[in-house]
């Protein structure tokens, strides 16, 4: 993100030369401070020439050495503590004043935005363009667009104030602020505009002002890019952009960076190359702390891909030590890597413990847990943890889970309770986690077959609240209570629509289709039905008609079709032969 800083400077002439500040300081300053060790003003000269040789240290160092001639030098105490990259105790600086002067809000902002406190910097930086007039309007609102596209990016939601984008600096921090909230496309189009607008801006003759300005805003729109799915372009750029060896050692990690992360587990000796370069110090103080987390996590995960084990271990310590908010994704990390080496028990492990110390991480990393233990074959303990989740227990994906491990490992017991245990815990929270009707429709039916019309009756009665003129959940509940409260299934049974009796319909066939029945005396039935004439199968898909031909290799058992059919005929023979027709 680029911001214009600002270094307002008061009794001093800026037209000064570089030169010039050194023989001031030695010969000048030098004789009155010999002869007037007390001399204020000289004092203050001294400290400025100091500042202007960027010999901050010394600077700092004579303001802490004489405390009663740097009473009044609040400003340059703290700048100096700020180019020292001292931002919390140059806040402290400011903040000891009684009040602040324009200058010191104007330095006050730039240590906030440091410090990525962005709603404050954003504040303070109003109330200065608010309350000033004078050259610099433009540079303070540079700096606030700047502020503003952070705050995009913490809180893409949030409403912030328009500025103009009459500048290539502010178009850019515009097109920043879309990035921030996700908006890559237009992001994409008013960088192109930018990057037009920086041309035109700068001098021709400055060749090399202009390609490191356009720089950034190339390796900006790679982002886009890059986040739209377009990879190869965007690494186009990206590669470009390096080639030019641009001296912002923090656009070079940034490109870098992001060349691995297109790279992933390919590629993996130019990653490392380029990691050396996104991973250089003194790039904490060129990028901010959300960018330097992603780095890390990427060197995490390029030391997995290269089955680097020790490396990958130490650097996801080292992660959740610099950034303890990622403790999470160093622990999937690190599960991966002990996978990989043939521990996956011991990755479980790691992940389970996680878990419990960190509670809202629990599902995440159980999950990797069960997958790591299922890719060994470890149902049990699969199950274990599955049924360790407190309330996500009964979420439908982890029923169904569950459901499905027990009835691979034979349990009926277990998956027939699982489901109980899931339709009380639904009935008694009374908990709307969208369309559960999927759900009570399997529980029903496992408990139908498997013997439990109560359990089943429980499921059909919610199925029943969630779609109240569902006649087949009715018809299906009143034969459940036909089997424990035939009272209540009569009762139901009279909210039933009338049967059509219109039609020809064989009694003794549906009788025997009753779907209640065990499954094997529902097979043996149904070989003595005799289809009645014309009517239509149920819910039998229609096969091609090169399938219903008796196969002509002996080796292929097929049914057979031709038996009832032969069958069938015999039968209306002999009753032709009784009646005397034929």
């Amino acid at each position: 993100m680029r911001q214009e800083y600002l270094m307002p400077w008061v009794g001093l002439d800026f037209g000064t030369p570089y030169p010039v500040w050194k023989p001031i300081l030695k010969r000048k300053l030098g004789d009155v401070l010999q002869q007037r060790a007390d001399e204020l003003k000289a004092f203050h000269c001294k400290i400025v020439c100091l500042i202007q040789l960027s010999r901050f240290q010394d600077a700092l160092k004579a303001i802490v050495k004489e405390p009663k001639l740097s009473l009044e030098l609040v400003f340059e105490k703290a700048y100096c503590q700020y180019r020292l990259n001292q931002p919390q105790e140059a806040l402290k600086t400011l903040d000891s004043g009684l009040t602040l002067s324009s200058k010191l809000k104007e330095l006050k902002a730039q240590i906030l935005y440091r410090l990525e406190r962005y709603e404050e910097c954003f504040d303070v930086y109003r109330d200065i363009i608010k309350n000033s007039n004078d050259d610099y309007e433009e540079e303070r609102e540079t700096n606030l667009s700047a502020v503003i596209a952070n705050i995009c990016h913490d809180d893409p939601n949030r409403d912030v104030p328009q500025l103009r984008e009459h500048t290539y600096e502010l178009s850019y921090n515009s097109a920043c602020q879309l990035v921030g909230r996700g908006q890559y496309g237009e992001a994409e189009r008013k960088l192109k505009a930018t990057e037009k607008l920086c041309r035109d801006s700068i001098d021709e003759e400055d060749e090399g002002d202009i390609e490191d300005e356009l720089g950034i805003i190339k390796v900006q729109l790679a982002y886009c890019l890059h986040m739209q799915g377009r990879e190869k372009e965007a690494q186009l750029i990206y590669t470009a952009a390096l080639k030019q060896k641009p001296d912002d050692i923090g656009l070079v990690a940034i490109a870098s960076n992001n060349i691995i992360a297109i790279n992933r587990d390919q590629n993996v000796f130019d990653s490392k190359k380029k990691m050396k370069s996104a991973t250089l110090e003194g790039l904490e103080h060129k990028l901010t702390s959300r960018q330097r987390k992603n780095i890390a996590v990427n060197h995490c995960l390029l030391a997995l891909y290269t089955n680097q084990s020790d490396q990958c271990q130490q650097l996801c310590a080292r992660l959740v030590q610099q950034y303890p908010d990622m403790g999470a994704e160093a622990t999937l990390i690190r599960a991966v890597q002990l996978a990989k080496d043939g521990k996956s028990r011991d990755a479980a492990v790691v992940l389970d413990k996680f878990a419990s110390q960190n509670p809202e991480h629990q599902m995440k990393m159980r999950l990797a847990a069960v997958q790591l233990l299922l890719s060994e074959g470890d149902r049990k303990e699969s199950c274990r943890i599955l049924q360790n989740l407190s309330e996500a227990t009964f979420k439908p994906g982890i029923v169904s889970a569950l459901v499905t491990l027990y009835l691979a490992d034979g349990n009926l017991d277990a998956a027939s309770k699982v489901l109980k245990d899931a339709v009380d815990w639904y009935r008694k929270n009374k908990v709307s986690t969208g369309d559960l009707s999927t759900m009570w429709r399997q529980a029903a039916d496992f408990h139908l077959r498997s013997g439990e019309p109560a359990v089943a009756a429980k499921s059909l009665e919610e199925l029943l609240r969630i779609n109240p003129g569902d006649k087949k959940t009715l018809a299906q509940l009143v034969l459940a209570y036909a089997q424990i409260d035939p009272a209540k299934a009569q009762v139901l049974s009279k909210q039933l629509p009338p049967l059509d009796l219109s039609q020809t319909i064989d009694v003794e066939a549906l009788e025997l289709s009753n779907w209640m029945m065990k499954s094997k005396v529902a097979k043996k039935a149904a070989a003595k039905i005799e289809p009645s004439p014309g009517s239509k199968p149920g819910d039998i898909t229609k096969m091609p008609s090169q399938q219903t031909k008796p196969s002509p290799n002996p080796n292929s058992p097929v049914p057979d079709v031709s038996g009832p059919r032969q069958q069938q005929r015999k039968i209306q023979q002999k009753k032709k032969k009784k009646s005397g027709k034929w």
